[in-house]
């Protein structure tokens, strides 16, 4: 492999902490040194690259093309750097950001992260619960947790974690108000939760029913299972949910699911993370944690 002359690493450093905040002085403040010195590395290193990496305005600077482009592989670069000099110290170290669907968050994995920073006391994690896509590029993120069909965009390393297969549920007290569910069709005369969802209509011909025999009705579009499974415990109407999830409230009688036909869109959650990072050793300590995690509550699980 051919050995490529890298700039001076103090250079790097200097414009990696200046593309992350945004501002020569606060980098300066960062690595100890004057704003001077790091317009000087920077200066440097836009020699050595042959095109400006900072538009310099008055009281602004802003990255150019070329160093949007740069920053964030910089910083990944000294990320795994110390990633590795943590794990050379011994085992995964510092903080590990998890951007996850609140579903997911709620019914699964804030009742069992707390095992995983037993068996990694040094290792931080900082949960975000979002509904919208992350990019790697531009977010401070290690891994996401979320709906996918398993068909990745390149670059990214993915394990399917949890199909999310579905079913109508409801609480007895609900059911009990037109004498019982005894077939499907005894579910339209009672409210449902996020009718528009795409599931319904699929479940109702997995049952052998038509798909436009759901009412056409305003109704409360809550955006997220764990939302729908509070308003079905409550009461409120039938939700359309993912049994895994809800075990423990099927058991104690909260919850009940009167039929045995579950449907599959053929997504599941998946851990999602860059392919070049699938050996940064927080990132690999998460993975074959959650991926046997999953697999003893839940009995499921994916491959490392």
């Amino acid at each position: 492999m051919a050995i490529v002359q890298l700039p001076p690493l103090t250079a790097i450093r200097a414009f990696e902490a200046a593309a992350r905040l945004g501002n020569f002085t606060r980098a300066a403040e960062e690595l100890g040194t004057t704003q001077a010195a790091v317009s000087y590395q920077i200066k440097l290193l836009e020699e050595r690259a042959g095109t400006p990496l900072f538009l310099r305005r008055p009281k602004q600077t802003e990255l150019t093309e070329a160093g949007r482009a740069l920053a964030p592989k910089v910083s990944a670069a000294f990320e795994m750097l110390g990633e590795a000099w943590g794990e050379t110290r011994g085992g995964a170290r510092g903080v590990l950001v998890v951007s996850t669907l609140p579903t997911f968050a709620a019914s699964w994995l804030a009742r069992h992260l707390g095992a995983f920073q037993m068996v990694q006391p040094d290792l931080a994690v900082r949960l975000e619960t979002t509904t919208r896509n992350t990019d790697f590029r531009t977010e401070q993120v290690d891994v996401v947790i979320r709906r996918d069909d398993g068909n990745l965009p390149p670059g990214l390393a993915g394990h399917l974690i949890v199909p999310t297969d579905f079913a109508p549920m409801l609480s007895p007290k609900l059911a009990a108000t037109i004498g019982g569910v005894k077939e499907p069709a005894d579910l339209l005369r009672l409210p449902q939760i996020d009718p528009g969802d795409l599931w319904w209509g699929e479940w109702f011909v997995g049952a052998g029913l038509p798909a436009d025999m759901l009412p056409q009705r305003p109704a409360p579009k809550m955006g997220s299972q764990a939302y729908e499974a509070i308003a079905a415990i409550a009461g409120h109407g039938v939700a359309m949910l993912t049994p895994t999830f809800y075990r423990e409230e099927l058991a104690n009688g909260t919850l009940i699911q009167p039929f045995e036909h579950v449907g599959s869109d053929g997504s599941g959650f998946w851990l999602v993370y860059p392919e070049e990072r699938r050996n940064v050793p927080k990132i690999k300590v998460f993975r074959e944690w959650i991926l046997a995690e999953v697999g003893r509550t839940l009995g499921r699980g994916g491959q490392c």
